[in-house]
């Protein structure tokens, strides 16, 4: 199946491109969860304002991708959340949470869908994650969770 992607899925392709993929993926994955829409001609004309978003919203040179990681690695990022006594949170810590905690600490602005967290954060104590900035750089912080 054709299909046009409206946001940026690892392993496949950037918001705007048009991927070919099987029809289970595309009907029961991607397009339920709206990372991309069908194929159609006249979805062509969307394709361009779909890039023009993202060109936007991205950090267009490498230069300036590094100036970012180079500010973001020298932010200490810390979060305060409920927790119960044995240390293990309510809930768990999202990225749209470590966002906002990066920009409290007054960090640059960093779009949630680029964090990308290798597990679930469920407890308090220190982990890592990872922002992707453009497609060769990543940073990768670490954040303390502690018990409000």
């Amino acid at each position: 199946m054709k299909i046009i992607l409206t946001n940026e899925v690892s392993g496949l392709g950037a918001a705007g491109d048009i991927v070919e993929v099987k029809d289970g993926y595309a009907r029961n994955y991607l397009i339920p969860r709206r990372f991309a829409i069908r194929w159609t001609k006249g979805g062509e004309k969307d394709v361009e304002q779909i890039r023009r978003a993202r060109r936007v919203r991205e950090i267009q040179t490498l230069e300036d991708a590094n100036a970012v990681k180079a500010r973001l690695e020298a932010v200490k990022v810390r979060l305060r959340t409920r927790a119960g006594d044995s240390g293990r949170l309510f809930g768990s810590v999202t990225p749209a949470d470590i966002a906002a905690a990066i920009k409290e600490a007054d960090g640059p602005a960093v779009d949630k869908r680029r964090i990308e967290l290798s597990a679930p954060i469920k407890s308090v104590g220190s982990h890592s994650f990872t922002v992707r900035l453009h497609p060769e750089v990543a940073a990768t912080l670490d954040i303390e969770v502690t018990a409000a």
